[in-house]
């Protein structure tokens, strides 16, 4: 599997000067046997007392389940619009008129267990590299957030030398949305979703922190207790912590994508689909090598893969064979 993308055998359409070359990265949770977990989980795990013997009770999943970094590697042309047309407002029909969003081309997606997410990011760049190694190509990446990603994707674009323009998930920017919400409305009330559209649009103009401070402002005119106001508080939090890439006026004007939908697809169909069926365990080499296989198929490359496993095959198995025969003939 990776000689096959290190050999650079992989056929990869043509992409276009201008358009956008994305990575993108997430983790999703695939439950291990204890003795495959990572080091620190299975501690954790040990350390843990079960209500029964034969299987898991409510709330006894956490520490069984070590966590596969997914990639995904794309082109894809830009598609410039206004925070209006990604934003409709409740209760409106999207324009009839709203121009077809360009579909991802050059795909590729895998899953790793066994590597450390530091390893799986570095793969991605790689591939990236091999695509646009003169970095005449805008590079984009899409994340949700989480503080160690965005620390290791920013150290590999320094590894590189290469321009990366980082765009947070609006996906997840909208759920602390809707959790601020239910500070100040209650649990099934409709006027939250105008009240989540209308700071939505005003994120997508540019402006997080002005709407974590005015979040925060309201929550303390309004007198909430502590408990009440933990999710308000939570999203302005979120908003600042992350206002360095909510520029997502800018994102728009350059036509960039600002939804992890892609990876977020493949964390679903490389993994979910498969690793999350009831009662399963896994094993380290059995889940890497399904892993391997369904990122084959998911990026379209099985085909040419397997030419290369039985050219491979043949030369491990079968070459030395003959060799030897030849010999002791001429001998």
């Amino acid at each position: 599997f990776e000689s096959f993308y290190d050999a650079k055998l992989r056929p990869t359409g043509l992409a276009l000067a201008d358009d956008l070359l994305v990575m993108s990265f997430d983790g999703k949770g695939v439950v291990m046997r204890h003795e495959d977990l990572r080091e620190a989980t299975r501690k954790a795990a040990e350390a843990s007392e079960n209500k029964l013997q034969t299987r898991l009770s409510k709330g006894e999943k956490a520490n069984r389940k070590r966590i596969a970094l997914v990639a995904a590697v794309y082109d894809v042309a830009p598609h410039m619009r206004s925070p209006e047309e990604v934003m409709t407002a409740p209760g409106e029909r999207a324009s009839e008129q709203k121009q077809v969003r360009p579909r991802a081309r050059n795909k590729r997606v895998w899953a790793r267990l066994e590597h450390s997410p530091r390893a799986v990011i570095a793969e991605g760049f790689d591939e990236a590299e091999r695509r646009d190694p003169n970095h005449h190509r805008r590079w984009v990446a899409l994340v949700d957030g989480d503080r160690s990603q965005l620390r290791r994707i920013r150290a590999e674009a320094k590894r590189l030398g290469v321009e990366l323009t980082i765009v947070v998930d609006l996906i997840h920017v909208l759920e602390y949305l809707w959790r601020a919400a239910w500070s100040f409305f209650e649990p099934g009330d409709e006027a939250a979703e105008s009240w989540v559209h209308a700071r939505a649009l005003e994120v997508l103009r540019g402006r997080a922190p002005h709407v974590a401070a005015g979040i925060r402002r309201s929550a303390t005119k309004r007198h909430l207790p502590p408990e009440k106001r933990k999710g308000a508080d939570r999203c302005a939090d979120y908003l600042l912590a992350k206002k360095a890439w909510l520029r997502y006026d800018e994102a728009l004007t350059l036509g960039l994508p600002i939804a992890t939908g892609v990876i977020e697809g493949a964390c679903r169909h490389l993994v979910k689909d498969r690793m999350d069926i009831t009662g399963a365990r896994w094993g380290l080499a059995g889940a890497e090598a399904i892993l391997r296989l369904r990122a084959l198929r998911s990026s379209g490359d099985f085909d040419t893969y397997w030419s290369y496993h039985l050219h491979e095959d043949h030369a491990r198995i079968h070459a030395p064979h003959y060799t030897e025969a030849e010999d002791e003939l001429s001998s």
